[in-house]
């Protein structure tokens, strides 16, 4: 198959991509760096450099395929989380102008319940197109930006923590369910996927994550949203992603990210937090 996928070479993208081009698909990888043609070559795909933003590439890039994978950064300087949906709409016209039949859009597992953004409600007018959401847990390396919380405050603390259960994910586990959704028969209509490597309570994922560091008992600890909110600000996040941020928190928090989750729970993935945790502590105390 003639496959494009967005996100460069990222956590998700970078091994998906190694995926489908050992499978033999011919896969295109769109990024936004110049820079990285060479090292997407080397991998056996054809880049493609440009902006999802930019219309008329995204149509370019997505005309003769036959399936592609959607995904899109959140931009944590950005004043205008509207450019979510934008981009959304974006994505939406790109199908529909050249006729791409599967579709596979990463989205999170509480995406459906943000008010703020709707990443997914966009692809709902798109008739006879295979769709599928891909719901993932938060990610294993979310903890990369927690470092300097975890080394100077020791401790990790959001408006989410303690005995909060979260399905975390490995970023490679993402990638291997995105390849077996493009892989699958396209069935026209929407589907949802969750994705999840462990399920783990806040406190647990901190204490594996502070044994390999070298701060046993690390705590992760539940704060007010205001004083949340207050913090990314202060870490030159913008008001308007804080806020963002603290919505999706909360929704960890409150328990209705776990209902929906709990009604279409999904197999485990194969890597779990201790295997990442090495990895991270490797990375921690060189950085």
């Amino acid at each position: 198959m003639k496959i494009v996928l967005t996100g460069s070479l990222g956590h998700i993208s970078k091994p998906l991509t190694e995926i489908l081009v050992k499978e033999g698909h011919e896969v295109t990888l769109i990024t936004t760096d110049i820079s990285k043609q060479a090292a997407v070559q080397a991998m056996g795909a054809r880049p493609a450099v440009g902006r999802i933003g930019d219309r008329s590439f995204l149509v370019k890039a997505f005309t003769g395929a036959d399936a592609v994978y959607c995904m899109n950064p959140l931009d944590f300087t950005s004043r205008d989380v509207g450019e979510w949906d934008r981009n959304m709409d974006n994505y939406v016209h790109a199908v529909r102008e050249t006729g791409v039949g599967r579709v596979v859009v990463l989205t999170g597992w509480i995406a459906h319940l943000l008010q703020r953004v709707q990443p997914e409600k966009k692809f709902e007018a798109l008739n006879g197109v295979s769709v599928t959401f891909v719901r993932p847990g938060p990610f294993y390396s979310n903890f990369y930006h927690l470092k300097d919380m975890i080394r100077h405050q020791g401790r990790i603390a959001s408006n989410y923590g303690g005995e909060d259960i979260v399905a975390f994910v490995a970023p490679e586990d993402i990638a291997e369910a995105i390849a077996e959704e493009i892989n699958t028969p396209a069935t026209a209509g929407l589907k949802t996927r969750y994705v999840a490597s462990e399920e783990l309570t806040c406190n647990q994922a901190a204490q594996i994550i502070g044994e390999a560091v070298g701060i046993p008992g690390l705590q992760w600890v539940t704060l007010p949203a205001d004083q949340v909110q207050q913090g990314l600000q202060a870490s030159g996040v913008s008001p308007e992603v804080a806020a963002l941020l603290v919505e999706m928190q909360e929704h960890m928090h409150n328990g209705k990210a776990q209902q929906d989750y709990y009604l279409n729970r999904p197999a485990l993935g194969k890597r779990k937090l201790k295997d990442f945790a090495r990895e991270y502590a490797a990375w921690y105390h060189q950085n």
